[in-house]
């Protein structure tokens, strides 16, 4: 969901129902300003979160909006479903109006989700060439040995997708808890990487996707807006 651009003078004619040929008088005579400063450039290009104003009227207002939740079993990573909670669910009417979910988990799985109202910014979390690393802590219900960590680190191939999977960093933290870090996020595909070895997981929790860290202040359930750094690290 990439945030809709448009050049300024299509946007104003297109707000005003006026002519190309009047914005660029407009602009002329310094009447428009986008977030805050004036624009004399009919190429400039605008998003859905620019706030546009001219002569004094304002054509757009809209917030961008980041939202971390802490994600619990049971619970799944939509906007609707007929049989089980919704993570929308948990933040309830107008809360969660215009938010989509950027990157999702697994019904059974816990732990950090990223909400938005911005297209833009989601997208570029989940492009391959960004490398955002996503950290999670699985529990597996065999012991976890070294030969693990080598068929994690060397990737392993899904005949179904006909792909190899990129790198995968294992640290075994106890005999049956692992912490594994990926850059990307194939289709169940910590649970089927386990799956070679026959090793049941029992339970997966996101700690973090790239710099952002699921607050230890909330409890599942539980949401907050990022704070201005946390969206800072995470523009591109």
């Amino acid at each position: 969901m990439a945030a809709k651009r448009s050049r300024l003078d299509r946007f104003i004619s297109s707000k005003l129902r006026v002519k190309r040929g009047d914005v660029r008088l407009m602009l002329a005579r310094g009447i428009v300003t986008v977030d805050g400063i004036t624009a004399r450039d009919i190429h400039q290009q605008v998003n859905e979160f620019s706030t546009v104003v001219c002569d004094n009227t304002v054509l757009q207002e809209n917030t961008a909006r980041y939202l971390m939740l802490y994600k619990p079993a049971g619970v799944v990573s939509a906007t609707k479903d007929l049989e089980h909670p919704t993570v929308m669910d948990l933040l309830g009417g107008e809360s969660s109006s215009g938010l989509h979910i950027a990157g999702r988990l697994d019904l059974h799985s816990t732990g950090l989700l990223l909400l938005t109202n911005n297209g833009e910014w989601s997208s570029a979390l989940s492009l391959p060439q960004n490398n955002v690393e996503k950290i999670y802590r699985v529990e597996v219900a065999k012991p976890i040995t070294d030969d693990y960590v080598t068929a994690f680190a060397a990737g392993m191939y899904f005949a179904y997708e006909d792909i190899t999977t990129r790198p995968v960093t294992l640290r075994i933290v106890s005999e049956y808890v692992a912490e594994l870090r990926l850059v990307e996020g194939r289709y169940h595909q910590i649970k089927r990487m386990f799956g070679r070895f026959r090793n049941p997981v029992v339970s997966l929790h996101r700690v973090s996707i790239g710099p952002v860290c699921l607050d230890e202040n909330l409890q599942p359930g539980e949401s907050r807006e990022l704070t201005d750094k946390e969206i800072h690290l995470t523009s591109f």
